[in-house]
């Protein structure tokens, strides 16, 4: 069974990543020119957009972990009222 927040487009889109990526090496083996110039560059392209989703993805978890440990650690100035 899955896990409910498994995502299958972001597996998918891993996948064309990686697909970009082995073009591009085997494109800079061939030389840099045409299409291998094109593939070079899509892959750059993706590598960076992923490693900028990859940074505000860990800063959305850090900021919502210190929330959810404040929030469950019993920091709560009213005390037990709420239960």
């Amino acid at each position: 069974m899955e896990p409910p927040f498994h995502n299958k487009g972001g597996i998918n889109m891993l996948k064309w990543a990686l697909i970009s990526a082995i073009i591009a090496i085997i494109a800079a083996a061939l030389g840099f020119s045409g299409i291998a110039g094109a593939a070079a560059g899509i892959a750059q392209f993706l590598f960076y957009a992923f490693l900028v989703i990859f940074i505000i993805t860990l800063i959305a978890g850090i900021v919502a972990g210190r929330k959810l440990k404040s929030t469950v650690g019993g920091n709560d100035p009213a005390g037990d009222r709420h239960r």
